[in-house]
């Protein structure tokens, strides 16, 4: 890095003699452009976590709410995967998840105050371009107000601003011109009225070399500002004598220490010269869905000699730095993604296109060459400033020197759009000089019109960006033949249960890229027809072996046709290739449990708690499992903690009831229903509350709480049943026969309605009614010998109301011969023979009956009775034998 006392030319542009004002005061000029700013992009505030907001926020385990700050922020990448593993994006951007994670910590997960901050940061962007033309770059504070009004509305930007992911781009570009302005100012102080030569200012310099620093942490792009600033510095003064006030020379070093060189670049582009990739690498089909393996590209690079691959992919990449221009020039058609398909392969030197890219070649190296011109006269800044600005951070997303996991991406353009600005503006301002004064108010005119159109086309792009649909809807409508947005559009519609319509977008992916493996399987998840699912994720895996997806699914469907074994094998291959999968651990746990392997079980589930320590869903899946194997305690711990993962998490709030329900907790068991209750208003955390209530006597509580289940889910029979269960007890029997019957008129095979209405019956004493039910019931011929026995025994029951004692027993017998536990039966067939007075067979009845249940009182009371009845017997036969 240079250090020099010699006076720099741009230090004269301070010089209020020499500056051309615009008429309007810096404060008039900034509450201008914030006002436009705001104006613009005013809309996005309604939006919503859209594309990757979801997986760089809301699902990164290092940003999300709960998580702890912590040091893995610094060794992990943007969507919080480490550094160091195979699946990571290698996007290091510790400073703007750091940036996420205190907007979560002041306000919340309300996207609101997401947008806010984008908005206020790109009023910053916008303020500060305006003081940095004007104070390095134009000798007119008019042309810095227009070149920021126009960096400030041009559609280009709605990506990088309205995308709460595009704060990386944004925030890098507020610091990368703080950081070129700091390395400025130290080695220019500013003399007041030129009398005092300028002096090196080591804070500034340090300062530059701070911002520039944390320009980088918040994007790899912002690296650039230190060779914008080493450029910049040797074309404004290496024509100068530097002299030191004591006359010592300062030599030049030509390289700033961490900074890197242009000539450094290229080191990298011959590492994947052998494979056919176009579009990104690992995770990027994933869309809003999990992280996906890398993909075989859309390219279309036929087998060749590497010769003619190298020439198509130059060509291709050239000409693609032509099409990013065109999207500054002229940003008509705008989408959110630009891979698979969106621009054909430049294939050979006949494309047409490569007359775009000559063209762009000419122009740039006549701004080149104008620049080395005005090298001596230290005239014209305001190109090189401009070509600084558009070409340096563009370099790392060229795809000419490095691959990176794009070929086109607005929100790159975000930086490079400052120079653009720049060298339009300055263009402009050329013509009006070369124009009459009628030519020059026609140009006027003119621009003032493009800054309006741009306006209403950035507004428009903002309603895009406002919800998932929109936008996956509008990359459909822009780019039709572009097979990644119909996939992600197909896996929005299969969130919202649109299986139809995401069954079409699918099959349009598949038609126009036919090795798209995800497509394929998630196509199979939506197929009814098992043995086409089957195929579909056959074809998935058969293009991607080791897609955890497939592998997954493909094991879950041989689990629900009992070839348990290959599922287990399945299984544990999705586990495998896909480490942080947590579904896969709990259907493979599920499935060794099934088995009665809950040694194998345990060991899988601990095994994803270690790789997914943040699944709350796995935590609550080992929770149910440790239920099923008589650890309740151990589960409270892992329900809670699934409820600390995800504080919405309400399946596990009421396992967490139940849990505590089964072991006599209600009070703890009703305030986690309650709690389940907040997060979703649901029909299946009502119902638990509501048989809460009446197994514990509170019927009116119950009532009212079945009534809202009922009313949420109407076409549920066992709701229905329940709340009609719940008036019979209640005394409310016409009510409850009412609702009854009319569930068996739409389901004449429902058991358990008439159970109930023998219940209800009996309790009208319509004994001939009740009984006519439960014959009903046994008609539908239930295999469950226990429910056999239950019905027998109350058909007993309601005989021996009608005192059909003999039939009543009939009935009692075949219910302990179905079900010899059913120790009411013996109890009640002891009952019929003391009445009949059977003594022997009666004690017989009893006995067994004590043997079930040895603390029957009631039991104990009949036999003393018994007891008694035999001593009077007794004595009786004494009296009459004396």
């Amino acid at each position: 890095m240079v250090v020099t006392t010699s006076a720099r030319g741009g230090g004269g542009d301070r010089t209020p003699s020499r500056r051309r004002g615009c008429g309007l005061a810096p404060a008039g000029a900034a509450a201008l452009l914030a006002g436009a700013s705001c104006l613009c992009y005013g809309r996005s505030l309604q939006g919503e976590f859209v594309h990757d907001d979801v997986w760089a926020i809301v699902n990164n385990p290092d940003v999300r709410p709960g998580a702890p700050l912590r040091w893995g922020i610094f060794t992990n990448d943007f969507w919080g995967k480490g550094m160091a593993e195979n699946t990571s994006h290698k996007s290091y951007r510790p400073l703007c998840v750091l940036t996420f994670k205190l907007n979560i910590f002041l306000t919340g997960m309300n996207p609101f105050y997401f947008h806010a901050v984008n908005i206020i940061l790109h009023c910053l962007v916008t303020l500060v371009l305006m003081y940095t033309c004007d104070k390095t770059v134009f000798k007119n504070r008019g042309l810095a107000f227009v070149t920021a009004l126009l960096f400030a509305v041009h559609p280009i930007h709605t990506e990088a601003v309205a995308g709460i992911v595009g704060r990386a781009d944004v925030l890098a570009c507020l610091l990368f011109l703080l950081a070129f302005l700091s390395y400025n100012r130290s080695l220019d102080q500013g003399c007041v009225g030129g009398s005092f030569p300028s002096t090196v200012s080591p804070f500034f310099l340090l300062l530059s070399l701070f911002l520039g620093t944390c320009a980088m942490l918040v994007k790899e792009t912002g690296i650039t500002v230190f060779g914008v600033c080493l450029v910049y510095d040797l074309f404004s003064l290496s024509n100068k004598q530097d002299k030191s006030s004591n006359g010592a020379l300062c030599p030049r070093s030509p390289q700033q220490p961490g900074s890197p060189q242009p000539s450094s670049l290229p080191g990298h582009p011959h590492r994947e010269n052998g494979k056919q990739q176009r579009f990104p690498h690992k995770g990027a089909w994933g869309g809003c869905h999990s992280p996906l393996p890398p993909e075989p590209k859309s390219s279309g690079f036929p087998v060749s000699p590497r010769a003619v691959w190298s020439m198509m992919r130059f060509l291709t990449y050239s000409y693609l730095l032509a099409f990013n221009v065109w999207l500054l020039l002229a940003p008509v058609t705008l989408c959110y993604d630009w891979q698979v398909g969106s621009i054909p392969l430049v294939e050979t030197i006949w494309d047409m296109r490569n007359l775009a890219t000559i063209f762009l070649a000419v122009v740039m190296a006549l701004l080149s060459l104008h620049c080395l011109a005005a090298f001596k006269r230290l005239e014209h800044k305001e190109v090189l400033v401009g070509l600084l600005f558009l070409v340096f951070p563009f370099i790392p997303a060229s795809n000419l020197f490095f691959r990176v996991g794009f070929v086109v991406a607005e929100r790159v353009l975000y930086m490079p759009s400052m120079g653009y600005c720049i060298l339009f503006v300055h263009g402009l301002s050329k013509l009006c000089t070369w124009l009459n004064r009628c030519g020059a108010t026609t140009l006027i005119v003119s621009t003032v019109l493009l800054l309006l159109l741009f306006s209403w086309k950035t507004v428009k792009q903002n309603e895009i960006w406002l919800s998932r649909e929109s936008l996956f809807r509008s990359g459909v409508q822009t780019l039709p033949h572009n097979a990644k947005v119909h996939y992600n559009y197909a896996n929005f519609l299969k969130d919202q249960g649109r299986n139809k319509e995401a069954i079409y977008h699918y099959r349009t992916a598949l038609k126009l890229y036919p090795r798209h493996a995800s497509a394929l399987n998630n196509l199979g998840t939506l197929t009814r027809d098992t043995a086409e699912a089957k195929m579909y994720y056959q074809r998935a895996l058969q293009l991607h072996p080791q897609h955890n997806r497939a592998l997954f699914n493909l094991g879950n469907l041989l689990k629900s046709q009992e070839k348990k074994e290959e599922a287990i094998t399945l299984l544990k291959d999705s586990i495998k290739y896909g480490p942080e999968f947590a579904d896969a651990y709990s259907s493979l746990a599920s499935l060794l449990a099934e088995q009665e392997r809950f040694k194998e079980a345990e060991e899988i589930y601990q095994t994803g708690i270690k790789n997914c320590p943040d699944s709350s869903d796995l935590h609550n899946n080992y929770g149910v499992f440790l239920v099923d194997t008589g650890l309740p305690e151990k589960a409270v711990a892992h329900y809670q903690q699934a409820i600390k993962l995800s504080p919405s998490h309400h399946v596990a709030m009421v396992n967490l009831g139940r849990l505590y329900r089964s072991l006599g907790e209600n009070s703890m068991a009703e305030e986690w229903y309650k709690r389940a209750l907040q997060v979703a208003h649901k029909a299946e955390i009502l119902s638990p509350l509501g048989a809460l209530y009446y197994n514990t006597g509170r019927y009116e509580e119950a009532l009212q709480i079945y009534q809202e289940a009922a009313a949420l889910q109407p076409s549920q029979r066992e709701l229905r049943l329940a709340l009609a269960q719940v008036l019979a007890v209640m005394g409310q029997t016409k009510e409850a026969e009412k609702m009854t019957n009319h569930i068996v008129s739409e389901e004449t095979g429902c058991l358990e309605c008439y159970r109930l209405l023998s219940a209800i019956y009996s309790k009208q004493e319509n004994h001939d009614k009740a009984l006519d039910a439960i014959d009903k019931a046994l008609q539908l011929k239930p295999k469950d010998p226990k429910v056999i026995s239950e019905l027998f025994f109350t058909k007993g029951n309601q005989l021996r109301e009608q005192n059909l004692l003999d039939k009543a027993f009939e009935s009692y017998r075949v219910a302990v011969q179905l079900n010899p536990d059913q120790a009411q039966a013996w109890m009640n067939m002891g009952g019929i023979q003391h009445i009949k007075g059977k003594y022997v067979s009666a004690r017989a009845y009893y006995e067994r009956a004590l043997q079930l249940v040895p603390d029957s009182k009631l039991l104990k009371e009949n036999l003393a009775k018994l007891d008694r009845l035999e001593k009077r017997l007794q004595e009786v036969r004494e009296k009459d034998q004396t």
